[in-house]
């Protein structure tokens, strides 16, 4: 399912780079008290404004609804992780409509499952069916394509968590056109771990962690904050990018307006250029 809605803004950044973000933006959970989706809203409508594409994660229809009426400038791609594709949390990927297009022959939702092809399938231990959204986009002024992937690996399944970083692997390995790739998501899991590694040193890919990238000599820095006054635990939350794309930079965005977390995540923005 596609949301479209009218650009009504130019691209925040030059021609020849595009500006990418990963937030999980938590679902709407009225349990969550002063930090249920009513309070939280509009910081993150606020911080999701600017960009190219964004990849979200946790994303219940009723916010998707929301995103999509008051960021019109963006489409969204978004098929729901549940077997009824109007249920449950997705994983959407939003997309500035007025300089990229969607390739209609070239998109959709898998399961991070044996059975991948099966909606709200899932294996291994996983707790939960999980799903990766996969799409090529089109630049419009130039004909260049990219692939923007986003996915949401299991809080729980240590095995799942792997397989299912395989399995998205095998699935941008055999990608229709040979278009640069960026993954985003939600991994639960952090740098070293070998869901991580299964990426980056899975050399059909040649993917990048773009954070580290660009903070080559820094202390990893957290990106769950769990409510907390602080983020801690790992860095969770990953930007991935392939050659000929290269880093300008990338930063984790931890900042609380007016002293408050805009989701239980830091989002993860970058910023990258075409060409090496």
């Amino acid at each position: 399912m596609t949301f479209m809605g009218c650009a009504s803004r130019s691209p925040d950044v030059a021609h020849d780079t595009l500006a990418v973000g990963t937030f999980n933006i938590r679902y709407a959970n009225s349990a969550d008290g002063v930090n249920a989706w009513e309070f939280r809203r509009s910081m993150v409508m606020d911080m999701l404004r600017d960009g190219d594409f964004w990849g979200l994660q946790e994303a219940l229809p009723e916010q998707v609804a929301a995103i999509g009426a008051e960021l019109p400038a963006y489409a969204i791609l978004v098929r729901s992780r549940e077997r009824e594709a109007n249920k449950g949390e997705a994983c959407p990927i939003l997309y500035r409509s007025e300089r990229w297009a969607l390739d209609q022959s070239d998109h959709g939702t898998f399961w991070l499952s044996e059975t991948p092809e099966v909606p709200g399938s899932k294996s291994w231990d996983s707790s939960l069916p999980r799903i990766a959204t996969m799409a090529r986009f089109v630049e419009r002024s130039s004909g260049r394509g990219i692939y923007v992937v986003n996915v949401h690996l299991d809080h729980r399944g240590q095995q799942a968590r792997l397989e299912a970083a395989r399995l998205v692997a095998n699935r941008i390995a055999k990608r229709r056109q040979p278009d640069p790739v960026v993954l985003l998501g939600d991994f639960n899991t952090g740098p070293t771990s070998p869901p991580i590694r299964a990426l980056i040193d899975d050399t059909r890919l040649a993917l990048r962690d773009a954070w580290r990238v660009r903070h080559a000599n820094g202390e990893e820095q957290p990106t769950f904050n769990g409510w907390a006054d602080a983020c801690s635990g790992d860095r969770i939350d990953f930007i991935l990018t392939s050659s000929p794309l290269s880093v300008e930079s990338c930063e984790i965005d931890d900042s609380k307006p007016n002293g408050r977390w805009p989701s239980d995540h830091a989002a993860v923005r970058a910023v990258i250029r075409w060409g090496d």
